[in-house]
């Protein structure tokens, strides 16, 4: 059977007349791009405190940390988007007041971003442990040596050092936040792959609805990689990353 293509179909107009196709895809990437900046902030916060803590002489706050690695690591992902819309609301009766009145887009934005922030940084937190502990034991040592307490050698000593050795890995957990951002889409929020789906089902052009989130993805995740690796390039450590002294 052969398939008519029509890439026209992005400059018709939805059955309502108030858009057109191209339009409510580049709203979703507003979305999507949203959905990911945001998570992504709440991922490399709490992934940078959680993956410190595990590194620490202190038994309650390393238990602390793994604790938190293994709950959102082993949790899938669709699993923990669910319990913060569906079921976290319901436990709170300040929070479920809130989301009876708020927008339901405003309520599935916030709720995709804190899914997603913290299922990310249990990842990031992994990054950051390996980060610092593949450094000498002696720069630890030489930081207490000189005076400085043990918060001050992290974040004069070991942190700044720890976050260039983990920027290839952060730059594929940056790439995954992305493409796990259309997950989103199963809570109603019309990120870019909720609205192909819509494109498609209106009009039956799947698959120039989904070329297009294809391409668009492609894109976003590809210009990520090429940022991080002008970061990476830019604060290499020679001898501590393959071509960093270039």
């Amino acid at each position: 059977m052969n398939y008519n293509w029509n890439w026209g179909v992005f400059f018709e107009e939805l059955p309502g007349g108030e858009a057109t196709y191209w339009e409510i895809l580049l709203e979703g990437v507003g979305w999507t791009l949203a959905v990911s900046a945001l998570a992504w902030i709440i991922a490399l916060v709490i992934g940078s405190v959680i993956g410190t803590i595990r590194t620490t002489q202190s038994r309650p706050l390393v238990a602390l940390g793994n604790a938190w690695v293994e709950f959102f690591r082993n949790i899938p992902l669709l699993v923990q988007i669910f319990l913060w819309y569906f079921v976290v609301p319901e436990v709170s009766a300040p929070l479920k007041a809130w989301v009876v009145q708020a927008e339901p887009s405003h309520v599935q934005f916030l709720m995709a971003v804190i899914g997603l922030g913290l299922f990310t940084s249990a990842r990031v937190a992994e990054q950051v442990r390996a980060g610092i502990q593949s450094l000498p034991r002696g720069q630890r040592a030489a930081g207490m040596a000189v005076g400085l307490t043990t918060t001050q050698t992290y974040r004069f000593v070991l942190l700044p050092m720890a976050f260039r050795i983990i920027i290839p890995p952060l730059t594929s957990e940056t790439m995954n936040l992305i493409k796990n951002s259309s997950v989103a889409l199963t809570i109603g929020l019309a990120e870019l792959t909720f609205r192909a789906r819509e494109m498609g089902e209106y009009t039956f052009n799947f698959f120039e609805a989904f070329s297009a989130a294809t391409l668009i993805y492609i894109a976003i995740a590809m210009t990520a990689n090429r940022v991080m690796a002008h970061v990476e390039r830019r604060v290499a450590v020679p001898g501590y990353i393959a071509g960093g002294a270039k």
